[in-house]
């Protein structure tokens, strides 16, 4: 299972949806279904967007978890 930890990489650096979308040019209900972990697909070039622009590295944005298993 792939978790989108967006929501919580803008909040420790102080940048609204909003203005990640002005920055990047990606589409503002995009960012707002990547922070809400609801994206059925992410683009590899938003990702770099977002990368570049936050000055991350994409394990800081993504993560991945095995799922448990009974």
């Amino acid at each position: 299972m792939i978790i989108i930890k967006l929501d919580e990489l803008l909040k420790e650096k102080g940048i609204s949806q909003r203005e990640l979308s002005r920055r990047t040019g990606i589409r503002q209900p995009t960012i707002s279904e990547m922070c809400l972990n609801t994206s059925r697909s992410l683009p590899v070039e938003n990702l770099n967007l977002i990368c570049t622009e936050l000055d991350c590295d994409l394990h800081e944005i993504l993560e991945f978890k095995k799922p448990l298993r009974d």
